[in-house]
């Protein structure tokens, strides 16, 4: 009797590649981010102006992972990309970064905002199970948030089709609840003086700091340099809201007609997310006023002082009411639990890719009867789970996000290196507006992370510590099994 060989199968059609990058973009971040960016810049203009950009150099981004994806589409995406031009090393500290933290760190993240919102609903989640000092606080909310990573990823050890289907129908609701909630927004909103008053003098930028402690509010004008600056530091919330569009090119051992569809979803997908993200901002300057203060109504509070930072909450309270507060809590839970699902889903393969080349705990290199890799799955929810427990993991994704940008444009640097490499190379599709989109994404990212290096010294250079430290755990364990 032969052993049956179990591998990926291709069962994802391209509706399901952009549901996953949609899907995996549109978290809990278009709901909160906003009001850091509003005390950064202090204008509505540069705002919008900002998130024009980040969609701008998300697509650019997209469009020329496409190149790459039509060349390699295989299990692994970008890990497979950086190492077919760079080699293991460089692929290797990729993939330990994205395990360490940003795939796990996202997914941590992700889970306890869900959790933190279901406690609307069932406050008992917010009481406490024990603490450690100042330092260490575990609440029940962390322990829905761990059960929501193994739920999903129980979910996703079944079967490809289980977790498409989980992907399918959050994406299709948080997409639905969305544009309905911008919908109303512009329509409200448009029927006051607030859009027009937020933009009485839109290209005056300032940056406003609130003193816990004394309780005041110290705003300062910037133009020039210091404006630049600023938009540099910000733009990282941006970022971070509109990432993880990568992860379909994990899962490209499961698309069909991979050369053209994963090149199609990182476009649409991309394309959809800008639209909304805009838009959602957009409805946020016609309902609340930019400037507010600390203490006060949802009106008086405005976007930069929001309570608990929840810009989209505030923005619902105004369409809905107080019922709004918990439409809009039901919304993040909806949004966060499909955010996950596509994670989920999608980071198992990076590890399942790593560890065939030797770079990761070899079981996690098996496909079970399902033929997905749920060792892989395991291993990932274990550590995420770990980082929902630590706490931490808030700071490990600010440390991280810097790093996820280095490799962006490491990645995208590589379509250079392998058009030099490997010229007769099969290219079904070519980067977009080669070389100038790659290369003036190239640009703009590395003035973010100058910005970035500048203005968040810290966070940036414990970003690129997370990164050097997998130089020493390659040459020390895995480059031994290579």
């Amino acid at each position: 009797m032969s052993e049956t060989k179990h591998e990926l199968k291709r069962s994802l059609g391209l509706i399901d590649a952009t549901s996953i990058v949609a899907g995996s973009m549109i978290g809990s971040g278009i709901f909160v981010v906003t009001v850091y960016m509003a005390r950064d810049l202090g204008s509505a203009a540069w705002i919008l102006v900002t998130w024009l950009i980040t969609g701008l150099l998300t697509m650019s981004a997209a469009l020329s992972y496409g190149e790459l994806a039509g060349m390699m589409p295989t299990a692994g995406g970008q890990f497979v990309y950086i190492q077919r031009a760079y080699g293991k090393l460089a692929s290797f500290l990729y993939g330990w970064t994205v395990f360490t933290v940003i795939q796990t760190g996202v997914i941590a993240a992700v889970a306890v905002t869900f959790a933190n919102y279901a406690a609307v609903f069932f406050p008992v989640l917010q009481e406490e199970i024990f603490r450690v000092g100042d330092s260490f606080v575990f609440k029940n909310s962390q322990v829905l948030a761990m059960l929501s990573v193994a739920l999903l990823t129980y979910i996703n050890t079944k079967g490809v089709q289980n977790g498409k289907v989980i992907q399918l129908i959050f994406t299709s609701a948080k997409l639905i609840a969305l544009f309905a909630l911008i919908a109303f927004g512009l329509y409200i909103g448009f029927h006051t003086d607030t859009f027009s008053n937020n933009f009485a003098q839109p290209w005056e930028a300032s940056k406003t700091v609130f003193d816990e402690v004394t309780k005041t509010v110290t705003v300062t004008k910037i133009s020039g340099i210091a404006l630049a600056g600023a938009i540099g530091a910000t733009i990282i919330n941006s970022l971070f809201s509109s990432d993880a569009w990568n992860n379909v090119t994990f899962i490209a051992g499961e698309i069909k007609d991979p050369k053209k569809n994963i090149p199609r979803s990182l476009f649409l997908g991309t394309l959809i997310v800008t639209v909304i993200y805009i838009l959602a901002n957009v409805a946020y300057l016609a309902l609340l006023p930019l400037n507010g203060t600390p203490d006060g109504s949802v009106v008086e509070n405005g976007i930069m002082f929001a309570a608990q930072d929840r810009v989209g909450a505030a923005a619902a309270n105004m369409i809905m009411g107080n019922i709004g507060v918990f439409v809009m809590a039901a919304l993040i839970m909806v949004s966060t639990f499909g955010c996950n699902s596509g994670l989920v889903l999608s980071g198992g393969r990076l590890f399942y890719a790593m560890a065939k080349d030797n770079l990761f705990f070899q079981k996690a290199g098996e496909l079970n009867k399902h033929d997905v890799p749920e060792r892989a799955l395991w291993f990932q929810c274990i550590w995420a789970c770990v980082l929902c427990i630590s706490g931490r993991y808030g700071d490990l994704l600010t440390y991280a996000t810097f790093a996820s940008l280095l490799f962006y444009i490491l990645t995208i640097y590589g379509i250079f290196i392998l058009r030099k490499k490997e010229p007769d190379a099969e290219r079904p599709y070519k980067a977009f507006g080669y070389p100038v989109i790659p290369m003036l994404y190239i640009v703009l990212t590395a003035a973010i992370c100058v910005a970035l290096l500048v203005y968040n010294t810290v966070e940036t250079g414990l970003g690129l510590g997370i990164v050097a430290l997998g130089i020493p755990v390659y040459y020390l364990f895995m480059h031994k099994k290579a």
